[in-house]
């Protein structure tokens, strides 16, 4: 065997998880190595040229708040920016951006060229090293080893990858890639629990086949809000998204053909996933909808072709080209590229510790789609916090682990190594409990100090932080202490906002927890002493109105860490444990939590059994301490 050189850490895989991965542990000072099957499809958006959306959006900003590159890109190479959710609170609102998929790819590549430490190898890794329980490097499919301290695995679907058209099949990672194959059952050999799950993504349609003018255009926002703290202003054109929906006739040209779906015929065994289905098993399970919405979204500025979002099949091609070509304004499109599913191996994320380490294999991270998630964005965070977390343990410090109340991050990493997942985990705002803590607009006051200690936020970035931090505290200081004075001018505005004058001095703050007052009334009659933008401004007002809200949360979350400090001994024993039933021991000592705060979030233990362990974990902990 022929050995090349040594890194700190090595990452497997150049998607949105092992990009975020290689660059977190390259400037926190690791010599790092990052394989990829094919150079020119690093960061490839490989389904919907889209970053962010429901949830996914808070995903991306937290990323950005801690040093990482996917906010940046997305700035660099976004065509449509749109904040949704407009209509609803401020805990659910979350940016959704289009982007160029060539110029997000470029964008991204440079980003890793052009990064210190950091070294692209275009080679498959077919088998990662382990002695004694410890990492020690990897194999390529070339027989090179390459030595390493810490191993980082970002497959995506590369792992034994089947890809269905109709009842056809063959092996690729995705469309036009070769598969992983050797690397899957190394994986198994080390004893890892894997099962199989499938994705899927819709055609590609010629702009040139499709009539527009019987479709409704769909906006960005202007100006379009950009998506890293440290972008001043989106430059890049903007283009508009096109809807259409399906109708009597596609649903019929589907259910004729079900015979032939890869997925109802039984030739698919991995689990889909369930909130973004395929347009078969929407029509089936939603038989009472008479259509469903379709996104037209243009694939970049120098591309014809168009992502057909909403009509994602494994239907052979000759029910494709019939199903797109029964929807209004598509009566004559072109596919360029036809819709797939994919099967893919996948780890059980039970296997993991909250740093995404795997328990017994010391220095092996994992991350991304590799545990059981969907997604780029939810891909990327993962990515960023095993490329932090490998490389704290190789510099000796202490792992960061975020809590469900410091981010969405952590509500993702706490999901998947407690209670797991056998379909493929997607992020939404409803799985968090602290949704009003974790806005998307307060990403950077969660998280940047965190970026910031550890070394991966600029001196410049930090600084503009915390002059926004100032600039915000101080005007709702300002608001508490400063009254405002009943006049004939103040009552009219009251008026007609739809809202009762005020007959006697009022504390601003007071007054701006009306629903029907804005921020604007405030700057109409007491102006800030120093010019605050609009951001600060929604800040200020947010923080104002939801004041007992946000108080109420915080101190849920208060509660919560007393249960999280209280830590489990490793391989702590609970069959010793009377009064737990047979089905609760097997899952803790399968699961092994890390502390009571895990373990009463593991479905399935009750609160008695919660107490129970309490009680015996307290007693060993006194029992060794005495």
């Amino acid at each position: 065997m022929y050995k090349e050189q040594d890194f700190d850490v090595i990452v497997i895989g150049a998607g949105h998880a092992g990009c975020e991965a290689a660059l977190a542990s390259a400037r926190l000072g690791m010599e790092t190595c990052i394989f990829t099957i094919n150079i020119d499809t690093i960061a490839q958006l490989s389904c919907n040229p889209a970053i962010g959306g429901l949830a996914k959006g808070h995903l991306v900003r937290e990323i950005d708040a801690l040093g990482g590159e996917m906010a940046k890109i997305t700035d660099m190479s976004g065509i449509q920016f749109r904040m949704l959710n407009l209509s609803k609170g401020p805990a659910v609102w979350s940016l959704r951006a289009q982007a160029d998929r060539v110029l997000y790819r470029n964008n991204m590549k440079y980003s890793l060229e052009r990064q210190e430490n950091l070294v692209i190898k275009q080679g498959m890794v077919e088998k990662i090293v382990v002695e004694d329980n410890r990492v020690k490097g990897v194999i390529t499919s070339l027989g090179i080893f390459y030595g390493a301290r810490a191993v980082i695995v970002t497959t995506g679907t590369f792992l034994k990858g089947l890809m269905h058209i109709g009842l056809e099949s063959f092996q690729a990672g995705r469309a036009g890639e070769f598969p992983s194959m050797g690397l899957a059952d190394s994986l198994r050999n080390l004893g890892l629990k894997m099962g199989r799950l499938k994705t899927g993504t819709p055609p590609r349609l010629d702009a040139r086949s499709i009539d527009f003018s019987k479709t409704t255009p769909q906006y960005g926002d202007d100006p379009p809000p950009p998506f890293s703290y440290s972008t001043g202003k989106i430059t890049n054109p903007q283009l508009p998204c096109y809807i259409t929906y399906t109708n009597k006739k596609t649903h019929d040209i589907i259910l004729e053909n079900l015979d032939r779906s890869p997925l109802y015929s039984g030739k698919i065994k991995g689990i889909g996933p369930r909130y973004c289905p395929s347009i078969e098993d929407k029509v089936v399970r939603f038989s009472e909808k008479g259509r469903h919405q379709i996104f037209l979204e243009p694939e970049g500025f120098k591309t014809t072709e168009y992502y057909a979002n909403g009509i994602s099949t494994s239907l052979p091609y000759d029910v494709q080209v019939k199903l797109v070509r029964s929807i209004e304004g598509l009566e004559d499109a072109e596919i360029m590229r036809p819709a797939y599913a994919i099967e893919y191996d996948f780890v059980y994320p039970t296997q993991l510790r909250h740093t995404l380490e795997v328990k017994g294999i010391d220095g092996l991270f994992l991350a991304g789609q590799i545990n059981g998630t969907s997604g780029y964005e939810e891909a990327a965070a993962q990515g960023i916090m095993a490329g932090i977390n490998a490389s704290l343990k190789l510099k000796g410090k202490d792992f960061i682990v975020l809590g469900r109340d410091e981010a969405y991050i952590g509500v993702l990493i706490d999901d998947l190594v407690t209670k797991g997942t056998i379909e493929p985990y997607r992020m939404f705002t409803s799985r968090a409990e602290y949704r009003l803590l974790l806005r998307h607009d307060n990403a950077d006051f969660r998280l940047m100090d965190k970026g910031y200690s550890i070394g991966l936020v600029s001196e410049n970035v930090y600084g503009r932080f915390k002059e926004k931090k100032r600039l915000l505290f101080s005007e709702i200081e300002r608001l508490k202490k400063v009254r405002i004075k009943p006049s004939d001018e103040i009552s009219d505005t009251l008026s007609s906002l739809g809202t009762t004058a005020i007959s006697e001095d009022i504390a601003l703050d007071k007054i701006l927890k009306r629903p029907e007052i804005r921020y604007d009334f405030i700057k109409k009659f007491s102006p800030a002493p120093e010019a605050l933008t609009p951001e600060i401004e929604s800040l200020v007002e947010i923080s104002v109105k939801y004041e007992g809200y946000i108080q109420r949360q915080m101190e849920m979350a208060e509660r919560l860490k007393r249960l999280e400090s209280k830590k489990i001994p490793a391989n702590f024993n609970y069959k010793a444990i009377p009064g737990l039933s047979k089905e609760i021991v097997e899952k803790l000592s399968k699961i092994q939590p890390e502390t009571i705060g895990q373990t009463s979030r593991i479905p399935g233990i009750t609160p008695a059994a919660i107490s129970i362990i309490l009680v015996s974990v307290e007693r060993h902990w006194k029992e060794k301490n005495s």
